[in-house]
């Protein structure tokens, strides 16, 4: 594959990265390189955790043991014996350099900077309304909230008692929200009245209103003006409470889109979240205690829990509510311009729809500041490389990451002291042994595809999944593919540079004529066609076998014609394969997506196939199911 960037040996040289393995050194542990250096994190757990505690300078207390494996990596322990609070080390980290802890923009609002002295004032007052309420250790806490100084002000607030939070975003509808909160029975519920998304002030007081009567034990729900900026109807604020509490004690759960069922409740602790995070942000990231740091989400993505963590390494966090095409495509280029911004993540799809757009970064804005673009959520596609490095900026780290809210960060991802090379990600993320087996369990070799695992313990892996009778759901979630040996889902392969290629989720793995094959290399040669704005493709059972289907959805003023169908399928196959080409090519007006934006390729293979779509509330528009069927009998006749 053809290198792209590589940093300076300035760049280098002052990475956090080099820092850490200098500090290592120190400790009588030299690595000569990275290789040698994940060889280090996964062989010396117990050494390499307490080395990064301190280096990290995270607060609390190690206790007498680091790493305890005695068994199945489902019991593994990390600082057994240790204590913290997620929230001291988010409001009072130790090497705090910037005054601003928050930089909040939306849309149709003015622009604003929240100091850490004020994001502590919110958190004590949001605590006081908890403690008077009665919030109690393990009580749960939900939010329904856009991206903002609030959502993080109730996790810290949350977390400082001892209670477990859970949020989603606002777009959210009433049965969605209900088979998330429901499930966990929070004790206060709270709502903002509004936001704005695309130029439209969405109200969704009603929605919370009517949510709040149908769950159980509820106790208060308190609602606030977002879109105004009112004065929170909060206590005064008193003493900040921050209980230093066990290291694995629940933190916040987190939802699977649940599309072919309730969702799974992810329950993370406190001390595996915040160690993952800053060792994402600090080492993978080269995030320095005052960068600027943003990520394009919302509170019902993973990436939202994984940003905020950044306030524990001193970064000042830049949020932002509403539609980042709106009023233009310019409008996150312009927020990295003019606050300064570093780190710049956002979904593949973004960065795929931006290539779409007239809007040029690289011709418009400055991004001088801007250090690395990270991506996730979907696989980012070769030619999405290629854009950011012609249209973006040529001097950055892409970063393609890849992950999942299931272990709260990523197995692979950015290696900010390595080449980037068109179409990879970079390499395993530090103390994860990532490895690639085939249907056997077998590792496969260099090239070949299989699936994604995990063959060693880490700190990220869930507690537990909420009301999981003997842990039944969780271990056939993770662990029943392969014996002791996390199974991710993803289908994967080993790159020559050492990197890897991402082919998509396992469960959606075509498999015509008994080959598996990819989505992911599918998209690869849709994707960058101007006519085409997005794409699923699925595999549907037929006289015995799979056969392969593409659903296209159109740009503006484009149509589905023979000719493009025939275009599509020639590069397909010229660049895949012959197995790899389409049946059936059928355009669609929508493709439904989870409220986090990705494309949900088992709805749509469910309901061609006349499976029920158990839960099509998890998605954000399940009205488009039911295009499905009617396009595909359209194009067979």
């Amino acid at each position: 594959m053809t290198q792209l960037w590589a940093p300076s040996q300035e760049r280098a040289n002052n990475s956090n990265l080099q820092r850490f393995q200098d500090f290592l050194a120190k400790r009588g542990r030299v690595t000569a390189n990275y290789e040698e250096l994940h060889t280090f994190s996964i062989n010396d757990q117990e050494s390499f955790y307490e080395a990064f505690w301190d280096f990290a300078q995270i607060k609390g207390q190690k206790g007498n043991q680091i790493y305890l494996n005695e068994g199945h990596m489902r019991e593994a322990k990390y600082f057994p014996t240790g204590t913290l609070s997620y929230a001291e080390n988010l409001l009072f980290p130790t090497s705090q350099k910037a005054a601003t802890a928050l930089l909040l923009d939306r849309e149709k609002g003015e622009p604003e900077e929240m100091s850490w002295t004020d994001l502590r004032e919110l958190v004590a007052r949001y605590q006081a309304l908890f403690i008077k309420v009665g919030i109690k250790l393990g009580d749960r806490i939900a939010a329904m909230v856009p991206n903002g100084a609030d959502a993080i002000a109730i996790l810290a607030a949350a977390n400082g008692l001892g209670a477990i939070t859970a949020t989603c975003s606002p777009d959210f509808g009433l049965e969605g929200a209900l088979d998330r909160f429901g499930q966990i029975k929070p004790k206060i519920f709270i709502s903002a009245k509004s936001y704005i998304y695309a130029g439209q002030k969405v109200e969704i007081q009603s929605k919370a209103r009517a949510l709040a009567k149908r769950l159980e034990n509820l106790k208060l729900h308190f609602e606030f003006d977002f879109v105004n900026s009112q004065p929170r109807d909060l206590p005064k604020s008193g003493e900040l409470v921050l209980k230093q509490l066990p290291f694995d004690h629940p933190l916040y759960i987190l939802f699977s889109s649940g599309t072919t069922g309730k969702p799974k409740c992810i329950v993370h602790r406190q001390g595996g979240a915040l160690v993952k995070h800053l060792l994402e942000h600090i080492l993978h990231c080269d995030s320095k205690a005052g960068d600027r740091t943003f990520f394009f989400t919302t509170c019902g993505w993973m990436m939202w829990n994984w940003l905020v963590s950044g306030l524990a390494n001193s970064q000042t966090l830049q949020l932002y509510d509403g539609s980042p095409f709106h009023p233009r495509p310019k409008i996150l280029w312009d927020l990295v311009d003019r606050n300064r911004l570093n780190f710049f993540g956002c979904g593949a799809k973004y960065i795929d729809a931006m290539s779409k757009s007239s809007y040029v970064p690289i011709e418009k804005a400055n991004l001088t500041s801007l250090q690395t673009i990270a991506t996730t959520g979907s696989p980012l596609i070769h030619e999405s490389f290629d854009y950011v490095y012609e249209k973006i900026k040529r001097n950055v780290c892409l970063s393609s990451i890849s992950g999942g809210t299931d272990i709260i960060g990523c197995f692979v991802g950015g290696q900010p002291n390595s080449p980037v090379y068109r179409g990879e990600i970079q390499g395993p993320i530090l103390g994860m042994d990532v490895r690639i087996f085939d249907s056997t369990g077998k590792k496969t070799k260099v090239g070949e595809q299989g699936e994604l695992v995990c063959a060693s313990p880490f700190p990220s892996m869930p507690l537990n999944f909420w009301n999981d009778v003997d842990d039944k759901k969780y271990l056939g979630a993770y662990f029943e593919e392969f014996e002791n040996v996390w199974h991710h889902g993803d289908y994967i392969e080993l790159t020559s540079n050492g990197g890897y290629i991402i082919h998509g989720r396992s469960d959606a793995t075509l498999n015509p004529g008994g080959v598996r094959i990819g989505t992911a290399e599918i998209y690869r040669q849709v994707e960058p066609l101007k006519e085409i704005e997005e794409a699923v493709v699925v595999g549907q059972p037929k006289a015995g076998d799979v056969r392969v289907v593409l659903f296209l959805k159109m740009s503006n003023g484009y149509k589905l014609t023979p000719e493009l169908i025939a275009l599509i399928k020639s590069r397909i196959k010229e660049n895949a394969s012959p197995r790899h080409v389409p049946t059936i090519v059928a355009e669609v007006a929508d493709i439904p997506k989870t409220r986090s934006g990705k494309i949900s390729e088992l709805a749509v293979r469910d309901v061609i196939s006349g499976i029920e779509i158990k839960n099509a509330g998890a998605l954000a528009n399940a009205e488009s199911l039911a295009l499905f069927v009617p396009a595909l009998n359209a194009a067979q006749i």
